[in-house]
């Protein structure tokens, strides 16, 4: 047997809100986005908290930002972010996931966590909550400026194929390591792991979720680090339970022809 891993995405799995948009005030504070921008951030922001996205917005979403920060200082960004990050994310880690996590590292495994949000806010995250491996999206950079291109999308299949090349590196046992996710975007991601979680999940994974026997965990408690509710776990439910609530639809028409793909092959056999 070797080495395991715990997997984690961020958005509504360890933090309450979006990370890549959180910081749309610092950025105008600091010039590099317009209030035209702010007002589209927080109607996404918005959006995002009733519910999510579906595939195609989440790509125009990526290519609207990358187009944004196009010849921004990537040191400027680092900056901002480091100065603001626990105002804007220290409130919003969820408890029982910080305590999952700490959970994780007492057993031994790695921690990643793995997120379509952009490097330069997911790694400072991860040190706030005492994780050092991520997995993110990644613009190209050009004499210390964005160019205006995403040279790796850290979302849908690229997750998962992110974690199983991590795995093969570093000898991880794929079939003992921990997923979990929020969104039926991730099914690539939970499917790799042997031990899939859904977490706060949309209407579509948590079917998944019923179809699969995959355990589901409801995160309530968003306070900072320093006042974390170690008394109180993440509550389990039912994996057959009925989800309330819009489900994010990201990823749907990948996973609709991974689902019949399968199907059709079960009924070859």
């Amino acid at each position: 047997m070797g080495r395991s891993a715990a997997f984690f995405d961020l958005d509504k799995t360890v933090i309450a809100k979006s990370s890549a948009l959180a910081f749309g005030r610092p950025f105008y504070r600091d010039g590099l986005i317009t209030r035209r921008d702010v007002v589209k951030s927080a109607y996404a922001q918005l959006m995002f908290r009733l519910g999510g996205t579906d595939e195609q917005s989440m790509a125009r979403t990526r290519d609207y930002l990358a187009e944004l920060c196009k010849g921004w200082q990537v040191d400027q960004v680092r900056q901002i972010v480091t100065e603001t990050l626990h105002e804007l994310i220290n409130p919003y880690v969820y408890a029982e996931a910080a305590a999952l996590i700490e959970e994780h590292q007492a057993a031994g495994r790695d921690i990643v966590l793995v997120s379509a949000s952009g490097e330069e806010i997911v790694r400072p995250i991860g040190e706030l909550l005492g994780i050092t491996d991520v997995i993110a999206t990644r613009m190209t950079i050009e004499d210390g400026r964005y160019n205006g291109q995403v040279e790796f999308y850290a979302a849908g299949p690229s997750k998962a194929t992110a974690v199983t090349e991590m795995a093969e590196e570093r000898g991880y046992d794929l079939a003992e390591s921990y997923a979990y996710s929020d969104s039926i975007s991730d099914a690539p991601l939970l499917e790799t792991v042997g031990h899939p979680t859904a977490v706060n999940p949309d209407r579509m994974l948590r079917r998944l979720a019923t179809e699969n026997a995959w355990p589901v965990l409801e995160f309530r408690h968003p306070i900072p680090l320093g006042r974390r509710l170690r008394e109180r776990p993440a509550v389990p439910v039912a994996a057959a339970a009925i989800g309330v609530g819009v489900g994010v639809a990201i990823g749907i028409a990948w996973y609709g022809r991974h689902r019949r793909s399968r199907t059709i092959s079960k009924t070859d056999q």
